[in-house]
């Protein structure tokens, strides 16, 4: 019996000394005069370089939620940022004010780019990241973001969009998209039209971009987030949490980055 006491707190132990090494810290970095708020997480257990990957948060800003995924990330072995697209890490507590926050980098892409490689030269410079090996996540607004990047030529490996926005002002050329890219999008989201699903699979394929398009049936808008559901509720908004969307999706994701970073 004793030592199968010790063998079961050995076990314990063991659990948390690995849930341990996955540290996370609050950095400040800066674009343009604006002061950013991000968080930076990796695991220390690890030795040697490894790929780096920004995650881009929904509209209502850099939250708990997109921290949450920048530790999942680092679970998998990366070293992951979550950024700040609005400025002084501030958040939204409404749809009206997430709106805005997300109109004002929308409207002018200039300064979202400059934000965006801000985050992405800091997560460079972290001594546990290998430079020339990064990725991009987004969500809703941030999925529109990272593909928009991708669209810009940035030295990307891969982009993933969770729920994200399609259209653009400026589609993606042929020969300047490095970055592969994967969709996750729900099959009931009324925030695309088909139309736009089309016009953006047509610019993809135009452009010679290695595009992967995943639609999950019955999945609404923001279907990875578990507070979706409350957030329909309140505001009466066409959101929906799916467990299983959500699952596949990410793993979707590990796959896609698993070939991106070969």
């Amino acid at each position: 019996m004793k030592k199968l006491v010790a063998t079961v707190l050995l076990l314990l132990w063991t659990c948390v000394s690995v849930q341990a090494t996955v540290t996370g810290k609050e950095v400040e970095y800066s674009a343009n005069g604006q002061a950013l708020r991000g968080y930076l997480v990796h695991d220390d257990a690890l030795s040697g370089k490894r790929p780096g990957i920004l995650v881009v948060h929904e509209w209502w800003g850099h939250n708990e939620y997109a921290r949450k995924r920048a530790r999942m990330l680092a679970e998998l072995g990366y070293v992951a940022l979550a950024v700040d697209m609005y400025g002084d890490g501030k958040t939204a507590a409404h749809p009206d004010e997430a709106g805005k926050f997300a109109g004002e980098v929308r409207n002018n892409m200039e300064i979202g780019r400059k934000r965006f490689l801000a985050a992405m030269e800091l997560l460079q410079k972290h001594a546990a990241t290998n430079p020339k090996q990064i990725g991009a996540i987004g969500y809703c607004f941030g999925g529109g973001i990272v593909l928009q990047m991708a669209r810009d030529g940035l030295d990307l490996k891969g982009v993933v969009s969770f729920h994200g926005s399609l259209a653009t002002d400026t589609p993606a050329e042929k020969g300047k998209v490095k970055a592969r890219v994967l969709v996750c999008n729900g099959g009931e989201d009324k925030f695309l039209t088909m139309q736009q699903i089309q016009s953006f699979i047509e610019e993809m394929v135009a452009a010679d971009v290695s595009l992967q398009f995943h639609s999950y049936p019955g999945a609404k808008h923001s279907f990875t987030n578990p507070a979706a559901d409350e957030f329909a509720a309140k505001f009466k908004i066409p959101l929906g949490y799916n467990k299983q969307a959500d699952i596949v999706s990410w793993q979707d994701m590990e796959n896609f980055f698993r070939q991106a970073f070969q």
